[in-house]
């Protein structure tokens, strides 16, 4: 593919406090390495409180990847802190919630991963669950792939809808996949479809329920497509081919 035809893909980072060092604004390489391998060239989104410069990032952009992070602070979506609620980024949410919402108005395509699921879900009017294990006793732990300190571990299997456009793309109704999270999609949003669970039926795929591009994946798929799976290489070819698509 020519690089003048690759269509940009906006990237939102985050914000890395340092003791005693400048603060740093970015994301995991691999976010932008699996855009560049999807044919996309990665443009990254700065976290920043100036609405010209978030519309001229915008602008640029054919379609916007939420990435993994923090959590998401559960007054914007009608919730009080629970305990086991881990560091919350106010900036972030802020920015990603205003451009999610402003992508899906133009039907801009988009893609969250982790975080950015759960991002998505909120940016549409659903909830989410604040802490998987203390508020559905008995589930799986979804932390296991940090716990063993490998990000590519698979964990356990994800069960995706015979009819998702992800089942299409990966060529496959189940796949094993990394976990790395405590916070999960709990009540749906509305214009959303529930397309991917994992085996204790914690929501982790969704999709657009029409023919907009909006996909979300709970596992970090920029961590398996080199090498523990390289299937997940079609997830980001296929939402940069839509972006690009949409011009």
């Amino acid at each position: 593919m020519r690089l003048q035809t690759r269509p940009i893909i906006g990237v939102v980072g985050a914000l890395f406090e340092r003791k005693n060092a400048s603060t740093i604004s970015g994301i995991a390489h691999s976010y932008l390495t699996a855009v560049e391998a999807g044919g996309g060239i990665p443009l990254l989104v700065h976290l920043t409180e100036d609405q010209e410069v978030l519309d001229a990032h915008y602008q640029r952009c054919n379609g916007l990847l939420f990435c993994g992070g923090g959590d998401i602070a559960p007054i914007h979506y009608g919730q009080t802190p629970h305990p086991r609620l881990g560091a919350v980024e106010e900036l972030r949410d802020r920015v990603e919630l205003r451009l999610a919402r402003r992508a899906v108005a133009d039907r801009k395509p988009i893609l969250g991963i982790c975080r950015g699921i759960q991002l998505i879900n909120v940016a549409l009017g659903g909830t989410l669950y604040q802490d998987i294990n203390a508020e559905l006793p008995g589930t799986l732990n979804h932390r296991e792939s940090s716990l063993r300190n490998d990000r590519a571990y698979p964990a356990h299997l994800l069960t995706l809808e015979r009819d998702s456009w992800l089942a299409n793309c990966l060529g496959a109704t189940e796949i094993a996949v990394n976990t790395l999270h405590h916070q999960a999609v709990r009540d749906v949003a509305p214009g959303l479809r529930v397309v991917g669970r994992a085996p204790d039926g914690v929501i982790e795929a969704v999709e657009s329920a029409d023919d907009a591009f909006i996909v979300g994946v709970q596992c970090h798929p920029e961590e398996l497509w080199q090498s523990a799976d390289p299937r997940w290489k079609r997830l980001f070819a296929g939402f940069v081919e839509r972006a690009a698509s949409r011009d």
